[in-house]
């Protein structure tokens, strides 16, 4: 190398490359102290939000149990898997828990008796799944609704990892006759005693958490309902109604709204048709597995199937889904706060 290109120190040169090692150095202690303040801020908002939000007190009501008994035939038998918001805690009554709901819902459009058995356990990951499916198929079960997400969130459990064990339970479910419907991931960025920035992670964490369910479930033979923050404008503006005393756990209103959401694709998954068929609405339709997962996980309350199109099960972006918006069964219905009427019940459902 020349003369005329070496670093001398003390020529121009030289203190050049000095400020720009300078401004450099500043660069990246900049980030590194940004990084470690923000860490430091999202450590310390879990740990307030942790103390904001109570431990679990007493286990949720049980729910197990016929619903419908007055109604002939043999009865369908449907179990209930997954998480705190699978079991229904947060309320008080039986008739509030979401199995209750559901099994009701489903007697009555069915027009037959339901054997309700609830294996959702508080507190539970998606790595518990295993031992509830082991125990709900003893049952033998016609239908399985599953729940669940909010805990490895939480727990931080590798996305990858949740979502393969909530295949194998999919999977193993459906290849003993069993109809499987998944409400997907709940916002915990909804959740109030989580603060930002830490809401923004917990928001972007269980979107692509359950995105990722929607496509695995899918795939699985399984349907799919996206909670996200379960029909959030209703939570958003009356949070002190839809959630429970803890400000984490939805209230009985909110279960109500939830299994209103669920409802319409279980009658689905048995091959039943509502009294109230599904209203298409722009923006429903078919689309590759992985773009449908997409939008279902943006707006609460998307039903994924699997679908065909033109005799095929995939296309050139993978399988094809269909999503449908559904016309929810009672949303409407729910009386406002101070009403004569106002109870915790969505109509048709309890």
């Amino acid at each position: 190398m020349g003369v005329a290109l070496s670093v001398v120190p003390g020529s121009e040169r030289w203190r050049q490359a000095r400020r720009f090692a300078l401004l450099a150095a500043i660069g990246t202690g900049a980030t590194a102290a940004a990084a470690v303040a923000t860490g430091g801020v999202l450590v310390g908002q879990a740990r307030q939000a942790r103390r904001t939000i109570p431990m679990a007190e007493a286990p949720p009501p049980r729910c197990d149990g016929m619903y419908g008994a007055k109604f002939p035939g043999p009865a369908l038998t449907m179990v209930v898997l997954g998480d705190s918001s699978a079991a229904g805690y947060g309320v008080h009554r039986r008739r509030e828990t979401p199995g209750a709901l559901l099994a009701t819902g489903l007697s009555r459009r069915l027009h037959r008796p339901v054997r309700l058995h609830r294996f959702a356990v508080v507190g539970a990951i998606s790595a518990a799944l295993r031992h509830q499916v082991e125990a709900a198929l003893e049952c033998r079960p016609d239908i399985a609704v599953i729940l669940i997400g909010g805990n490895d969130i939480t727990n931080r459990t590798p996305r990858g990892l949740a979502v393969r064990y909530l295949v194998e339970a999919v999977h193993t479910l459906r290849d003993e006759g069993c109809e499987v419907v998944v409400g997907t991931c709940p916002d915990l960025g909804a959740i109030r005693p989580i603060q930002p920035p830490l809401r923004w992670l917990a928001h972007r964490w269980s979107r692509q958490l359950a995105a990722a369910q929607t496509v695995a479930v899918v795939e699985a033979g399984g349907w799919t309902v996206s909670l996200g923050d379960l029909l959030g404008p209703r939570f958003a503006a009356e949070p002190t109604r839809m959630f429970a005393w803890d400000r984490f756990h939805p209230s009985a209103e909110g279960y109500a709204m939830a299994a209103a959401a669920l409802l319409p694709t279980m009658l689905s998954a048995l091959g039943a048709t509502p009294e109230r068929r599904a209203t298409p609405t722009r923006g429903d339709g078919v689309r590759s597995l992985p773009e449908a997962a997409q939008e279902a996980a943006r707006h609460a309350g998307t039903e994924v199937s699997g679908v065909q199109v033109r005799g095929r099960d995939r296309g050139p972006a993978g399988r094809w889904a269909q999503l449908r918006r559904r016309a929810f069964f009672g949303v409407g219905a729910v009386p406002q706060h101070g009403s004569a009427a106002d109870t915790s019940t969505v109509e048709g459902l309890a």
